[in-house]
């Protein structure tokens, strides 16, 4: 029973930080899993993201970001591109976590 017990929470446990939006901003776009472009309005964005000071904060697929230090510890390796054409995913920086929300959700996949 312990072990059935230890296996089932091992495995919420390994749900949860799956889905956490833990993200390393890399210098190379070959390096990246998704070319980002920063828009100026919120209107423009497929995703409003709000920075998180805590990696705890920043769960589930819903615009909470941790930026970390280590390519290694991040669930998402991102390139920040110049032009939105060149860019996978477009997105606004939200001052808010309550503005942290996807525009276009067909997108979604892309964080996942």
């Amino acid at each position: 029973m312990k072990k059935v017990f230890l296996s089932v929470l091992i495995a919420v446990g390994l749900s949860i930080q799956a889905d956490a939006q833990k993200v390393f901003s890399t210098d190379s776009k070959y390096d990246a899993d998704v070319k980002v472009f920063v828009a100026n309005s919120k209107y423009d964005a497929d995703l409003v993201v709000f920075k998180c000071t805590s990696k705890y904060d920043a769960k589930d697929n819903k615009g909470l970001w941790f930026f970390v230090n280590s390519k290694y510890d991040a669930d998402k390796k991102v390139f920040f591109v110049d032009s939105k054409y060149d860019a996978d995913l477009i997105i606004f920086f939200s001052g808010s976590k309550y503005d942290a929300a996807w525009k276009k959700s067909s997108k979604k996949h892309l964080m996942y």
